[in-house]
């Protein structure tokens, strides 16, 4: 296997597996939706700062206590987690198909922004309700989900194999 076939390969294997990341997560939501809609509640309500020891803090007046605002959260996460699913998809199967990056570049940086826009959409909301005093993991978390997708925006954009 010559250089431009194995970055090809692993181009492939990269975004099917942000393709299959994407469709689970999303499936995990619909399938869950109520689990997913009170964790996001728990997050949004500052529910965790009750727990003891209790933490008292004037982020507290930010505090969402809206289960249907909670619904809508959820489902605006859900709906970019649903068009990165079929935006990769597509950009895997352009990239199978055709051999080359052209015609699967637009429909994986789709992808990619649609990703990145729910996690920052995630991690913004975090950062307003000072989930990181409490919920530290959940903010690695998305952070290090931004770095990954940022590590695919490269390893999708940039030359490697002389036009691989």
């Amino acid at each position: 296997m010559d250089t431009q076939a194995s970055v090809q390969l692993f181009m492939v294997v990269h975004a099917a597996g942000l393709a299959l990341w994407s469709s689970v997560a999303a499936l995990n939501n619909v399938h869950d939706f109520r689990g997913a809609a009170a964790a996001v509640g728990r997050t949004l309500s500052m529910a965790s700062l009750n727990d003891a020891p209790q933490i008292p803090t004037p982020l507290r007046r930010r505090a969402i206590h809206s289960a249907g605002l909670h619904r809508l959260a959820l489902l605006g996460v859900l709906a970019l987690q649903l068009v990165a699913a079929v935006c990769l998809w597509t950009g895997c199967a352009a990239l199978v198909l055709h051999g080359t990056r052209e015609a699967a570049l637009p429909w994986l940086n789709l992808g990619l922004s649609a990703l990145s826009a729910a996690v920052l959409a995630m991690t913004l909301g975090g950062m307003a309700v000072g989930y990181w005093i409490r919920q530290e993991a959940l903010q690695l978390t998305h952070l290090v989900l931004l770095l990954w997708f940022l590590a695919a925006f490269a390893v999708f954009n940039l030359d490697w194999a002389g036009g691989a």
